[in-house]
Parts: C-alpha cells; structure tokens; sequence
C-alpha cells in the first residue's frame, strides 16, 4: 500500500545548528511554525538560537549540547527526547568537518574524528529516528552531503569520501521509502560561506578563493527540496554544471582539476 507524505507533525531536529547551514535550516524550519531540537558542542550559540526562535516565532525550542562525534552521542541524544517526550518528524543531518592536508600528513584522530561525524553518527542517528518515523507513516531526513561526494578528493582524501558515503546512502534509503510516507534527501551544496573553511584550513585553497554561496540559500534549496521529496538537491546553476562535467570526464581528469583546486599557490 502507498501512502503518501503526511504534512510535519513533531520536531524537527537539527545536528550543527549553532552556525552556518544548520542555523539557517533551524530558522527556515522555525519560520513555518516547527518546534526545534537544536544540537551542537556549543551551548551558548544553541541557547542564543533558541531564544531567538521562540521570540520570532513562538515556538518551542530545546537545546541539546553534545559532541556527537562521540560514539556514544546518537544513543545519548535519542534517549534524550524520549525523556522530554520528543516526536522528531524531521531529522537534519548537517554536523561535519573537513581537514584540508596530505592523507598520510593530517593526524590519524583527526580523520577517525570526521568519519565518526561525517558518517558513524548521521547512520546511527538515521537508524535510531527512522523507525519512529516509519510507525507515524510521516517522515523527513535531510543528510547534508556535499558536491565533494560527486569525485575523489586529493587534499582532503578522507571528507570527499565521507561525503560520497553519505550521497550513496541517502540515494538507497530514499528508494527503500518509497510509499512509506516517509523521505530522505541529499543536500550537495558546493563551496558555502561558514566556518567550515577556517577549521578545514582551507583559507589559501584556490577552491575557496574562487567563489561561496550564501548559507541562507543553500539551506532554502535543501529545505525545499526535502519537503518535495527529492532525493538529490543540489544547489545553484553552477553546482548542477559541475556535477554534469564530473559525470562525463575522465577520472584521471576529475582527480587532476580537484587536486589544483585544492591547493593553495604555495602547495
């Protein structure tokens, strides 16, 4: 039996959304009128958030401070809006960071740290809230990926190939929910003016240098995208373009571009 996707009900939860793109998804989802669970490492920015929602739009908002690359996190995390009698009918997957560098140069609890974040704990999060979800017959899940999942990744070898897990995951989960009333979508954005370029190091990446879109409307095209359904949102015409010319070069090609895009003139 089909069943078709059911208008939110509960919370909507969002991973990383003391700044950037999890900020701005936090206040989209606000603006419609969605109570939020709002988690992040940092509780000042969480609070501040919190406030700043419930005075806007009047909705309740409870913060979880939480280092969720910890293995323990996603267990913790869910049990916890149990014990507040917490109904998430959208889970945002947005905490990640990346680590601009050489493989065999960048501190191996650094790369263990991003893959924990990056993709242990978007699954484990994923697998704990979809069940729920799935009983409701209504549901969202909205895993921030990256236009960096589109291609290897020379000087940031281990995120590109987080965020490749994370597009293939959320493309097969998506089609396992078919009818259920339930949906999950991959957000690609490319490179988006937050902090994940100062922690990434990559301020001298030509990447960088080339040009950044707006948190704001990354997290508008995502969160349009998500309540569409869609299993793929990437945003901005020139994003959709370099999908398009990754799809149709030759690997080696792809490897080489990326690898100068990556470096800084120095490197």
């Amino acid at each position: 039996m089909l069943i078709a996707v059911s208008a939110v009900k509960g919370f909507t939860l969002v991973t990383g959304a003391s700044t950037g793109i999890g900020r701005e998804l936090a206040l989209i989802a606000a603006s419609r009128g969605c109570p939020l669970v709002l988690v992040a490492r940092s509780e000042d920015k969480l609070s501040e958030l919190a406030r700043a929602v419930r005075e806007a739009h009047g909705v309740r908002a409870e913060v979880v401070p939480l280092d969720l690359a910890a293995p323990e996190a996603p267990a913790v995390l869910f049990r916890e809006t149990k014990r507040r009698e917490i109904d998430v009918d959208v889970l945002m997957n947005n905490a990640g960071f990346g680590s601009l560098g050489r493989f065999h140069e960048t501190p191996s609890d650094r790369q263990l740290s991003m893959l924990c974040l990056n993709v242990v704990t978007l699954t484990h999060l994923t697998h704990l809230f979809l069940p729920p979800m799935l009983e409701r017959h209504r549901g969202r899940i909205l895993n921030v990926a990256s236009t960096a999942g589109l291609q290897p990744g020379p000087w940031m070898a281990v995120y590109y190939a987080s965020k490749a897990y994370v597009l293939s995951f959320t493309e097969a989960i998506a089609e396992e929910l078919r009818g259920t009333g339930v949906t999950a979508t991959a957000l690609l954005p490319g490179p988006t003016r937050t902090e994940f370029q100062s922690r990434a190091d990559m301020a001298g990446s030509r990447l960088i240098r080339m040009g950044m879109a707006d948190a704001r409307s990354v997290a508008e095209a995502g969160y349009r995208g998500m309540e569409a359904g869609r299993a793929v949102v990437i945003p901005g015409i020139s994003n959709k373009a370099l999908s398009l010319v990754v799809r149709l070069s030759p690997r080696w090609t792809v490897r080489r571009v990326v690898s100068w895009l990556n470096r800084s003139n120095n490197q």
